[in-house]
């Protein structure tokens, strides 16, 4: 089971991996860690099994790693709960950026978003959880066999919308940017705290309604930087180009620094 909400497992977890990998010290600490918080979790047999479903998960995002950079591939991941953009944010990327990308989309059902993305001549491979909250690595590295890495510069994963498990899964990218929209509210960074602790990168998106929303945006990035002290914050709306260049050159600057 998920450790955070009890939805069922994919068969990737119960498979052995035919590669034989060291295991991530870079592991989601937190996730380990909050095992023993949730009252519903608590006896230690559950603990022991959830342990080794994380365990297997990072050792699978070591190999996803791997796999970018063989390609020169900067992996970013791609989080946020449903509707705050970013499907949206992805299709302005389409005629705006100077690097080629493609895009690992997850959901539990259908195949809108990747068709929505491939309209717009993105490279997309949809990947459906069924009933699983969350991408975790062996799902990723499935859709990367179907990504012509050779081919691109980026790679984004598109999780599933969730403000919760897809903080406690690496699928195996480089980087986390964490998008919340002025329509969900002025707590959801309070509120979902280990989401907004892991990110690189928070794009405070739909920018363009806030005249009609009580939404204290400067109280939220201090709250943001009090949680994540290092995390970069940007404004975003997708009716402003302006403010989608500036999410592209910091995508840009993060990919000069793995040159």
């Amino acid at each position: 089971m998920c450790k955070d909400c009890g939805c069922s497992i994919t068969d990737h977890h119960h498979h052995d991996h035919e590669h034989s990998h060291s295991h991530d010290s870079h592991s989601h600490q937190a996730a380990h860690e909050t095992l023993h918080h949730n009252p519903q979790l608590n006896d230690s047999k559950t603990i022991s099994v959830i342990k080794k479903i994380l365990d297997k998960n990072d050792h699978e995002a070591v190999h996803n790693r791997a796999h970018f950079e063989e390609h020169k591939v900067l992996g970013i991941n791609l989080m946020s709960s449903p509707g705050s953009g970013k499907t949206t944010l992805l299709e302005s990327f389409a005629s705006m950026t100077d690097f080629k990308f493609a895009v690992v989309e997850g959901d539990l059902e259908t195949s809108r978003d990747a068709d929505r993305l491939t309209a717009k001549g993105i490279k997309a491979v949809q990947i459906q959880t069924g009933s699983a909250c969350h991408l975790d690595a062996f799902m990723v590295h499935k859709g990367l066999h179907d990504i012509p890495l050779d081919d691109i510069d980026v790679c984004f994963v598109e999780n599933v919308g969730n403000l919760v498990c897809p903080a406690s899964y690496d699928v195996g990218t480089h980087l986390n940017i964490v998008l919340v929209s002025v329509p969900e509210g002025e707590d959801k960074i309070e509120k979902y705290p280990v989401m907004f602790r892991c990110a690189d990168l928070i794009l405070i998106t739909k920018t363009d309604l806030l005249p009609y929303f009580e939404y204290d945006i400067q109280k939220e990035k201090e709250y943001a930087r009090k949680l994540n002290p290092s995390v970069d914050i940007l404004e975003v709306s997708t009716k402003d180009e302006e403010s989608i260049k500036k999410v592209i050159e910091w995508i840009n600057f993060k990919r000069s620094m793995r040159k």
